[in-house]
């Protein structure tokens, strides 16, 4: 990961008392640190590193972790939680209850995510959410649709998926600059390549999914992508894929399709796939398989939550459709397909080192430094450095919440 610009290399030395002294094993960039040291001054890490490197200092307070620290988490795929739902609140105070839901749960960072719906509600939801993002309650937009295959639709409302629509994409794009960071784009959508490039141009990154295309269409989809992704101030270099597997046409050993496409892409980094490692949408074996497959820090973790994360079973919405929750798992109440998570990021990252086996400094970096990278953010969040933004995650032996700072606030959990 690039070092932040502003930021000097190297242990940060301070005259000033820090706010606050966290000490235990922290996951730092280069690693898991056991005598580690962090210190919080007021919304900024003023240092991160071994406990015996530390300059001389002084903390208001001191917390000792007997588990783990973690940055915090970074979510680029989550459609609501704690009851509310981003395609379906009321208004901005209501999404907030599912900001609060997942930060309370370590996630620090939060991309709101939409789904398919006409042009008129697309401007409405990103007219409504875009001030969050500029008030720094979100940390960005993330549009799932319109433009996908019915074929591949998922939780989808198959009566609003159309062919690609440059335009509509330059005027959500234009009407919160900056805040849309990523949009679901079929390749073999209609127009899709002037689809791709309208989002190169606003600002925000195609990410490939909700397909039924071939490998050679997703193969021409990553190209055009990367293409249109090499201009001067784009987010990010390389384009994502939604949800690797889950919303693609099933791989074949006759036709390998779009999921092998985007896991060769990410084995050569040059696609960054994301993710959700909950055991539902797919298995610990597949997640240990594409870690070991893809270039380091080319996966991210998502959890694709929607409404009912924190919740009870029972009944909710997403978009236009009803949804069922049993037992933790959504499907739609109409034909029983998989309909967003239920899980936290930190669930997530929990399954994908205890139950997948990956190592947890490689597990910690999906769920942080990556989708910060995505993010075009990584000077400022995903990493326990000096100078970037103090969020700090600590977690006990079993990598469950036991504190939440975000901007050197302590929350409550």
């Amino acid at each position: 990961m690039t070092a932040p610009t502003d930021v000097p290399d190297g242990p940060a030395r301070t005259d000033a008392p820090s706010d606050l002294a966290i000490t235990g094993t922290a996951v730092l960039p280069e690693g898991v640190v056991e005598d580690a040291l962090i210190l919080l001054r007021g919304d900024r890490i003023a240092y991160a590193g071994p406990a015996a490197d530390a300059p001389a200092h002084t903390a208001a307070e001191t917390l000792r972790c007997t588990g783990t620290i973690l940055p915090g988490l970074v979510d680029i795929h989550d459609h609501g939680g704690g009851g509310a739902s981003f395609p379906d609140c009321a208004d901005a105070q209501e999404a907030l209850v599912a900001v609060r839901e997942h930060r309370a749960h370590g996630t620090t960072a939060l991309v709101a995510s939409l789904v398919t719906a006409s042009a008129k509600e697309l401007r409405r939801r990103v007219a409504m959410l875009a001030p969050l993002v500029e008030a720094g309650e979100l940390a960005a937009l993330h549009l799932e649709g319109p433009f996908i295959s019915p074929a591949r639709k998922g939780a989808q409302n198959p009566a609003h998926i159309v062919g690609g629509d440059a335009a509509l994409v330059a005027e959500l794009c234009a009407m919160a600059p900056g805040a849309i960071a990523t949009m679901t784009v079929a390749p073999e959508a209609e127009d899709a390549d002037a689809v791709i490039a309208e989002l190169a141009a606003g600002g925000a990154i195609p990410s490939l999914g909700h397909t039924d295309c071939s490998g050679t269409q997703m193969e021409e989809g990553i190209a055009a992508s990367r293409a249109a992704l090499a201009s001067p101030g784009a987010r990010s270099s390389l384009p994502t894929a939604t949800h690797l597997f889950n919303g693609m046409r099933p791989i074949h050993h006759r036709d390998a399709g779009p999921a092998f496409a985007c896991l060769d892409a990410a084995a050569r980094g040059e696609m960054i796939v994301e993710l959700i490692a909950d055991g539902a949408h797919v298995s610990a074996e597949t997640v240990r398989y594409v870690f070991d497959i893809a270039e380091p820090e080319h996966v991210v973790l998502v959890t694709d939550a929607m409404a009912a994360t924190g919740m009870a079973d029972g009944r909710y919405r997403l978009g236009a459709l009803d949804v069922v929750v049993d037992g933790g798992v959504a499907t739609l109440a109409e034909d029983g397909a998989i309909a967003g998570g239920t899980a936290h990021l930190l669930d997530v990252l929990r399954f994908t080192v205890q139950e997948a086996g990956v190592d947890l400094a490689v597990a910690v970096a999906a769920a942080t430094a990556v989708p910060a990278r995505v993010l075009g953010h990584e000077a400022e969040i995903g990493a326990l450095r000096a100078g970037m933004r103090a969020d700090v995650l600590l977690v006990d032996e079993g990598l469950r919440v036991e504190a939440v700072i975000r901007g050197g606030e302590l929350l409550d959990v």
